[in-house]
């Protein structure tokens, strides 16, 4: 009957360890963790420069009430950053759709600033239709690159192959410079109505 009960005990304090945890089994994962603290605490983004494929140096936070759109990149992966930009490129045209193009910047962001030079963010913007005015291409210093990645909660960790394994989403920022939401690369209709909720 102890033993009984000893477990029973240990099965409670282990549920509700569990519980806290995962914030009520909402964040099973480190992604839905991070995605969730987003939209709970909604915190600032790192305030700093970054380098765009035209060579102009712009700031990370938007300016002028615009709300913007962030993602992650390093321009010679060859695969999920190549169907990225596709996907990019589609939530671009909801946003001129909807007539919101100058309200949004979307920034890709390349996390390998020594291998993305300013020619090839360019090739890259070339390749998937960036047009440097709603869609650029961008990258840190090197030195800003740890803060910006944390600030983020990104993840990127070297494989195998010469490339990178890393969280692939829209991270959608307020006029304000607060990180409001983390939508799936997929989600178009989702990134475009967070956007939304980010302008209000």
């Amino acid at each position: 009957m102890r033993a009984i009960a000893a477990s029973l005990i240990v099965s409670l304090f282990g549920a509700a360890f569990l519980w806290h945890a995962t914030d009520g089994l909402q964040a099973l994962t480190a992604e839905s963790a991070r995605r969730l603290s987003a939209a709970r605490q909604m915190p600032a983004v790192p305030d700093l420069g970054l380098e765009t494929m035209s060579g102009r140096f712009e700031p990370l936070r938007p300016a002028g009430g615009r709300a913007a759109v962030v993602t992650f990149i390093y321009t010679t992966c060859p695969t999920i950053c190549q169907s990225t930009g596709t996907d990019v490129a589609r939530l671009r045209d909801r946003f001129q759709t909807k007539g919101l193009g100058d309200r949004v910047r979307i920034v890709s962001i390349s996390f390998d600033p020594d291998r993305d030079t300013v020619r090839e963010m360019a090739r890259y913007g070339e390749a998937h239709d960036a047009d440097g005015i709603i869609w650029t291409i961008a990258r840190p210093s090197k030195k800003d690159l740890p803060r910006l990645l944390e600030g983020f909660g990104v993840v990127v960790i070297p494989n195998a192959f010469d490339g990178y394994e890393h969280n692939a989403a829209y991270h959608i920022i307020s006029p304000a410079g607060r990180l409001t939401a983390i939508v799936d690369m997929e989600d178009i209709t989702g990134a475009v109505a967070a956007t939304e909720k980010a302008l209000r």
